[in-house]
């Protein structure tokens, strides 16, 4: 004997019992089919949007966090502040092996400028021909020399005068000349300089 019983709108179960030639009795058969379940395009939509409500919240919530921590950066007394960063320039002149050495002793390092934005803000607050935090270091894997942030980190965005880019032995850069561009200077030669902490 076999028959079919719907228990739910989308799932049907087989079933059979009785018995065999030999009059024993067979085990029953249990079996789900999973039909396809259509529902409501409303539904749909109603779960779209609260999937893009969350995400909206966890990036106010994240921008809010964000701001909150600037808020709480405090730059000593003739710093300026950016973003997440308070930035220093020195009025008198030293070698950029020195003028590193005075960003340090106020727990800085020379300026490593990541971006358009605090490029920008650096040509505007603290133009002059001062050190900032690139210099040109000899590279094993390619026998020649490559600039590199004081913080090991290669240059992967730069603001260069044209033409005087190639990085060489003994040479730093100085941020920013009458253009706001970088330009590249002996290291011997005394500048100030821009600390970034």
């Amino acid at each position: 004997m076999s028959s079919e019983l719907e228990t739910a709108p989308h799932f049907r179960v087989k079933y059979s019992s009785g018995a065999n030639e030999n009059g024993e009795k067979e085990k029953s058969e249990v079996k789900t089919q999973h039909q396809e379940v259509n529902l409501p395009e409303g539904d749909i939509s109603v779960t779209l949007e609260k999937e893009q409500l969350q995400n909206k919240y966890n990036k106010l919530s994240n921008n809010y966090s964000q701001l909150q921590t600037q808020l709480l950066v405090k730059c000593p007394i003739d710093w300026a502040k950016f973003g997440m960063s308070c930035y220093f320039k020195s009025t008198e002149r030293k070698i950029w092996s020195e003028s590193r050495t005075d960003c340090q002793s106020r727990g800085a390092d020379l300026v490593i400028i990541n971006n358009k934005e605090e490029q920008e803000f650096i040509e505007l607050n603290m133009r002059g021909d001062s050190w900032i935090g690139l210099t040109a270091s000899y590279k094993r894997e390619t026998g020649k020399h490559e600039w590199e942030w004081v913080d090991g980190s290669p240059l992967t965005e730069a603001f260069w005068v044209p033409g005087r880019q190639d990085p060489d032995h003994g040479f730093s850069a100085v941020c920013c000349e009458i253009k706001g561009k970088w330009t590249r200077s002996q290291s011997s030669v005394s500048k100030t300089w821009i600390c970034e902490k």
